[in-house]
C-alpha cells in the first residue's frame, strides 16, 4: 500500500484526480489547463494518464502539453520485489580558503559571482560541485581535481545538476558536465543541466542505464530541450541518449564551431557574447514543415561520412538480403488469413530481440495476451508448451521464457472497445520513453478504431492513419510495423488464391503509396513452406531489395528455418505435409 499511498500524494499534489486506479490509460481533466487558472473546455478530457503494473504512472496533457511520472526504481522486478535503495545525504568537508578554487575557475572563464552564486567550494584538492534539490536541500556533491579525476559522494542521490533552477522550467538546455552549465551561466542562462555520471562511450538506450537515473530522482517537464553536448563521441551518444527520452518534436540542438570541443572551451577562446549567440541559435529537429538545405547540411556531411542509421539484419541471410529492419519506418505485414503474418512477424521480433537486444511495444487484440506470450515462448525455447509432446517445456523453462520475454516485450492493452491510433501511440510513446522500445506492432490494423468525422473518405481515414504512425516513427526512431488483412483475394490458374499486394487491402493506393516496406507472408500447405515476399522498399540497396525468401516451420522446434537452396529433396510430398498451424 506505501507505493499507491505515495503516487495518491503525488496526483493530490499536482491536482490530477484519476477516475480510478485500474491499470491502463485513462482521459480525464488536466489540472494546468482546465485548473482554476485554466481557460480550456471544461467538458474536455484532455489528460491521458498511464497507471503502471508496477505502481508507477505517466501523464501526458494534449493541450497544455503538461506531462510527467511516477516511477517505481528497483521497486519491481519479474521475479520478485526488491527495496528501494535509501540514499545519505552528503556530510562534505569544507575548505575554508577559496583563493586556489577561484583562480582555477578564472583561468576556465568562470567569474568569482557565478562560484558563490552556485555555492562551489573546495574539500582537500577538490573542486566541489554541489547537487541540491528543489527544496534547496544539499543531496550530492560531485568532485574532480584540475587533472580531471572525478568522483561522487557515496550513496547519495543522483539528481541533474542545478536542479532548483531547471525542475519547473520549460526550457532546459542539457550539457555534459558542470562547468559548461556554469560556462552557460557567465552567458546568461541558469536553465542549464547535467547529469552527475557524465556521457556514455556508446548509446544503448538500455531503459535501466543508472547514468541516467538522474532523470527520475529528479523530474523536468520542458516544452524545449536544446541538447548543448560535447563534439566528440560520448558527447554525440549522449545526444542520442538524451533525444531517444525526450523525442524530437521538443528537441532542440547546438552544433559548437569547427575546432571547438564544448561550451566551456568556446566560453574560453571567444567571451561570453559568441557562446550566447550559439544558444540562441540553436537549431530544432525538423518534424513536419517547409525546410531549407542548412537543415540539412550537417546531415548530408554525416550521410557522405558514414555516420547514419543503419538497419537491422534479422539473422536469416536469404530473408537479410531482401529485407532489413530500418528505425524510423512504417512496414506493412499483409497475407492471406492464417497464413502465418503474425507467427512470422514475431519469429523476426524475437531475431532482433536476441541480435541487437531490442524491444517492442505490442497491440494485438485479436488474441489474448497469454496466448501470445504461450507463442512466443514456445519459440524462444524451441519446444512445446502443452502436454503430449516429448519436448515439452519444464516449469523452470517456462519460468525463464518469462523473464526473457518481460525484458523485450510490452503488450498495450485499452479499456476502450476499440482505441483510436492516437491512444495507441500514446501509451507506445511512454514505453518507449520509460523502457526504451524500439519498434511497434499494430496487429491488425481492423481493430483499431476507424471512425471518421463528416464526409471523409475511407482512404482517406487510412491516409491520415499511416501518416499519423510515420510521424511517430520519425519522431522517435522507432520501427512501427502494421498487420493488416487483405478484402480482395484473387484466385490463380490452378485456383488457389495467390499471395495478395497492398492493393489488396482496403485503402489499397495509400497502403502501397505511403508504406516503406510492404511484406507478404504466403503460406503453402501442401509443400509446408513459408514465402516471405518484398513488395516496397522504399530505400532498395539500404534495407532490402525486391525480393523473395522461403521458410519451412519446424514443428518439433516451433519456429522457422530457411529452405535450403536448392531443396535438398521433393518437398512435395515430404511428412511435412501433414502439419498445420494456424496464424
Amino acid at each position: 500500500m506505501k507505493n499507491e499511498m505515495t503516487l495518491d500524494a503525488t496526483f493530490n499534489e499536482l491536482g490530477i484526480r484519476p477516475r480510478n486506479h485500474t491499470l491502463g490509460t485513462q482521459k480525464i481533466k488536466c489540472p494546468e489547463c482546465q485548473g482554476p487558472s485554466g481557460s480550456h473546455n471544461p467538458k474536455d478530457r484532455p489528460l491521458a494518464l498511464t497507471i503502471e503494473a508496477d505502481g508507477g504512472a505517466v501523464w501526458f496533457c494534449h493541450h497544455c502539453t503538461m506531462k510527467g511520472n511516477y516511477f517505481i526504481k528497483d521497486s519491481y522486478n519479474f521475479k520478485g520485489h526488491a527495496p528501494t535503495k535509501k540514499y545519505i545525504a552528503p556530510k562534505p568537508k569544507v575548505n575554508e580558503e577559496k583563493q586556489s578554487l577561484y583562480a582555477y575557475m578564472e583561468k576556465r572563464g568562470i567569474t568569482k559571482a557565478t562560484v558563490d552564486s552556485y555555492k562551489l567550494f573546495a574539500s582537500g584538492n577538490w573542486i566541489a560541485f554541489p547537487y541540491y534539490n528543489e527544496k534547496g536541500e544539499l543531496v550530492n556533491v560531485k568532485y574532480r581535481t584540475e587533472d580531471k579525476m572525478f568522483r561522487q559522494e557515496q550513496d547519495a542521490m543522483p539528481i541533474l545538476y542545478n536542479y532548483a533552477n531547471v525542475h519547473t522550467a520549460d526550457t532546459v538546455i542539457f550539457v555534459e558536465g558542470e562547468i559548461d552549465a556554469l560556462s552557460l551561466a557567465e552567458a546568461g542562462f541558469h536553465n542549464v543541466t547535467s547529469l552527475p555520471g557524465g556521457a556514455p562511450q556508446t548509446a544503448k538506450f538500455d531503459p535501466n542505464d543508472q547514468r541516467f537515473a538522474a532523470l527520475e530522482h529528479s523530474p523536468i517537464r520542458p516544452t524545449k530541450v536544446i541538447l548543448f553536448t560535447d563534439n566528440d563521441g560520448p558527447g554525440r551518444a549522449l545526444h542520442k541518449e538524451l533525444l531517444h527520452r525526450f523525442g524530437r518534436d521538443i528537441a532542440w540542438y547546438v552544433r559548437p564551431p569547427k575546432g571547438v570541443k564544448d561550451a566551456n572551451e568556446l566560453l574560453v577562446t571567444q567571451g561570453p557574447e559568441a557562446l550566447r549567440g550559439i544558444v540562441e541559435e540553436a537549431i530544432a529537429y525538423p518534424i513536419d514543415g517547409l525546410y531549407s538545405t542548412r537543415d540539412y547540411f550537417h546531415a548530408l556531411h554525416d550521410l557522405y561520412d558514414g555516420n547514419y542509421d543503419r538497419p537491422f539484419e534479422v539473422g536469416e541471410p536469404a530473408l537479410d538480403k531482401i529485407y532489413k529492419v530500418m528505425p524510423g519506418t512504417f512496414n506493412l505485414w499483409t497475407g492471406i488469413p492464417n497464413h502465418g503474418k503474425s507467427m512470422f512477424l514475431d519469429f523476426v521480433l524475437l531475431k532482433l530481440a536476441a541480435r541487437y537486444k531490442q524491444k517492442f511495444a505490442i497491440f494485438s487484440p485479436e488474441q489474448s495476451t497469454q496466448m501470445h506470450l504461450r507463442r512466443l515462448v514456445m519459440m524462444y525455447t524451441n519446444k512445446s508448451f502443452d502436454p503430449g509432446f516429448n519436448n515439452r517445456l519444464t516449469k523452470d523453462e517456462l519460468t525463464d521464457a518469462l523473464a526473457y520475454i518481460h525484458k523485450h516485450f510490452y503488450f498495450i492493452e485499452t479499456r476502450e472497445s476499440i482505441p483510436k491510433i492516437e491512444l495507441i501511440l500514446d501509451i507506445a510513446k511512454s514505453a518507449t520513453l520509460k523502457f526504451g522500445v524500439h519498434g511497434i506492432v499494430i496487429d491488425p490494423y481492423n481493430e483499431v478504431d476507424a471512425s471518421r468525422p463528416g464526409n471523409q473518405r475511407e482512404d482517406e481515414h487510412i491516409r491520415d492513419f499511416i501518416s499519423i504512425c510515420k510521424r511517430f516513427a520519425r519522431i522517435h526512431n522507432s520501427t512501427v510495423f502494421c498487420v493488416a488483412h487483405p478484402t480482395k483475394l484473387q484466385k490463380d490458374s490452378d485456383g488457389r488464391y495467390a499471395p495478395p499486394t497492398a492493393y489488396d487491402v482496403s485503402g489499397a493506393a495509400h497502403w502501397h503509396n505511403q508504406s516503406d516496406a510492404i511484406i507478404t507472408v504466403h503460406r503453402d500447405f501442401d509443400a509446408n513452406t513459408t514465402t516471405i515476399m518484398t513488395r516496397k522498399i522504399r530505400e532498395q540497396g539500404l534495407y532490402g531489395e525486391i525480393g523473395e525468401a522461403e521458410f519451412t516451420y519446424d514443428l518439433s522446434k516451433r519456429t522457422y528455418k530457411e529452405r535450403p537452396d536448392p531443396p535438398e529433396e521433393d518437398w512435395s510430398t515430404s511428412s511435412f505435409n501433414d502439419f498445420r498451424y494456424k496464424d
